[in-house]
């Protein structure tokens, strides 16, 4: 089959290889696409001391499977930021802010879970052993575990909205002043650059 541009073309059965698709481009074609660099901090890397001609790679000494050197001052000023904005982390953490943003958190939410949790049990357990109790009808064909069945879609509803009034008026505004903190303070670390 020929195609537009006069070469021949594949049989359509699959992909032909990068070479066939390079030809009549031209060599700056093939350059350019071996120039790309990548910004991805591993692409250069090789894992295990190997390098890409299969063997380990040597030292200045000689010595095979000693580390790669030179690595890029650019890469090691951003693990050094990353190293400073990590420390930012931890002493956050450790401040007494975020600790009682955490302990209002855990005034409700442990309480609330546990609640939920004996409620739901409660249901299941009281619907496997005393099924007499739950075919009880309350209106007409209208019996407790419907009425228990619901009650758990609604408690579901209930303690959701209960724990978004409750991160909305105790620790939201809490939370984002202490986010704007960390990242004013991590970006002093890295030094200016986000």
């Amino acid at each position: 089959m020929q195609s537009s541009n006069g070469r021949a073309g594949g049989s359509g059965g699959g992909l032909e290889s990068a070479d066939d698709h390079r030809q009549g481009h031209g060599p700056a074609f093939v350059e350019a696409s071996r120039g790309v660099r990548y910004e991805d901090p591993w692409y250069e890397s090789f894992a295990s001391g190997w390098a890409e001609s299969g063997g380990p790679v040597a030292s200045e000494s000689g010595g095979p499977g000693a580390s790669v050197s030179g690595v890029p001052v650019a890469r090691g000023r951003r693990e050094d930021g990353a190293v400073a904005a990590a420390q930012v982390y931890l002493e956050v953490q450790r401040s007494a802010a975020f600790q009682e943003v955490r302990s209002r958190y855990r005034r409700f939410v442990i309480p609330a879970v546990a609640g939920f949790f004996l409620w739901y049990v409660g249901y299941v357990v009281t619907a496997t052993t005393a099924p007499g109790f739950m075919a009880r009808p309350v209106v007409g064909a209208v019996n407790v575990a419907l009425i228990a069945g619901l009650g758990q879609f609604l408690s579901t509803f209930l303690l959701t909205w209960a724990y978004s009034r409750h991160a909305r008026l105790r620790r939201d505004r809490a939370a984002l002043e202490l986010r704007w903190d960390t990242q004013e303070l991590t970006r002093e670390a890295r030094g200016g650059a986000v």
